[in-house]
């Protein structure tokens, strides 16, 4: 597969701090990437960087070929650089079908093909963003950056404080993304549950990285996890959250 995305020598923060001091990562085309490490580490900051919303010190980012830098969020977007933030950031005032629609760019991914993705969004076309669960609200989210019709997909968390049902159901989802052909790349505390839907990891601790390799390799290293990630390793179910 063809390289999609290249990181080389990224240092970026935010304000005058630098969170992440020296970064290089490369991503495949298709290719689904697991982003762990410990709290504070640097995992939503690596995302944002590509998304475009934090400070650069430093290093350039290239996607598809081309040299994305100094481009804006916007361009990015537009570039095919899809965002679900930890925050879900749906419009809470619009329908499911109105935040669905509202920023749709064309491609494969259509208002039908997102609402057999989650059949649960279709029911409730109607409703309005105040008016979903947090199951909900996190499909809606993820639905809205496919309607961008991304190449790439960076996901924040996207389980956390979801019932257990709903958190298989976006896992699943998460997967069939990747088999047409989007890559994603998945910032998760729940180590063992991400690393059995992606094909490599990496491990960040203070902004650099320090573990890589094959997910299934790491999920064979019990070892390593304990001593990058610690409890996280053992991966606590997911709690709180109605579906």
């Amino acid at each position: 597969m063809a390289e999609l995305l290249r990181l080389t020598g990224l240092r970026a923060g935010h304000g005058d701090a630098q969170v992440i001091p020296d970064l290089t990562l490369s991503l495949r085309e298709g290719e689904a990437l697991a982003v762990l490490g410990r709290n504070g580490v640097g995992k939503t900051t690596l995302l944002d960087s590509i998304v475009g919303v934090t400070r650069r010190f430093g290093g350039t980012i290239q996607f598809g070929g081309q040299d994305i830098t100094a481009l804006s969020p916007e361009r990015r977007a537009r570039a095919g650089i899809g965002w679900v933030p930890q925050e879900r950031n749906i419009f809470r005032s619009l329908t499911i079908e109105e935040n669905l629609t509202a920023t749709a760019r064309p491609g494969p991914w259509t208002l039908d093909r997102v609402y057999a993705m989650f059949p649960r969004l279709r029911e409730r076309r109607s409703n309005m963003g105040n008016q979903l669960s947090g199951g909900e609200q996190q499909m809606l989210a993820i639905g809205r950056a496919l309607m961008l019709n991304p190449r790439l997909l960076l996901l924040d968390e996207p389980t956390e404080g979801l019932a257990p049902i709903i958190v298989e159901a976006l896992l699943e989802a998460v997967t069939a993304i990747g088999r047409e052909g989007v890559a994603t790349m998945i910032v998760e505390q729940h180590a063992r549950k991400i690393l059995t839907i992606t094909d490599r990891a990496i491990i960040l601790d203070r902004g650099r990285i320090v573990h890589e390799a094959d997910s299934a390799t790491l999920l064979a290293q019990p070892a390593a996890m304990e001593a990058h990630l610690g409890v996280i390793a053992r991966d606590a179910p997911a709690t709180g959250g109605m579906p």
